[in-house]
């Protein structure tokens, strides 16, 4: 399991013994959570598509995509 996920699992009062017994089930949840996170700053870059010029489209696109990536990242999720 990821150390930042371990670990905020842990802030958030799992017990080690409840991690261990469901870590697959646990880390496939943290995982699934962090995607969708990940997947809200790239809609976001999408919807710029429309509201600027095409130059700061591209540019506010390829701010929330890179956003995306860092929250994976960060969390190590592919």
């Amino acid at each position: 399991m990821n150390e930042r996920i371990k670990e905020l699992a842990i802030e958030a009062e799992f017990s080690e013994k409840d991690l261990h017994i469901q870590g697959d089930n646990f880390q496939k949840f943290a995982e699934l959570l962090i995607k969708d996170c990940a997947s809200i700053c790239e809609i976001n870059g999408q919807s710029y598509k429309y509201s600027f010029t095409p130059a700061r489209a591209r540019l506010a696109e390829s701010t929330s995509n890179h956003c995306g990536l860092m929250i994976k990242k960060h969390f190590g999720v592919e």
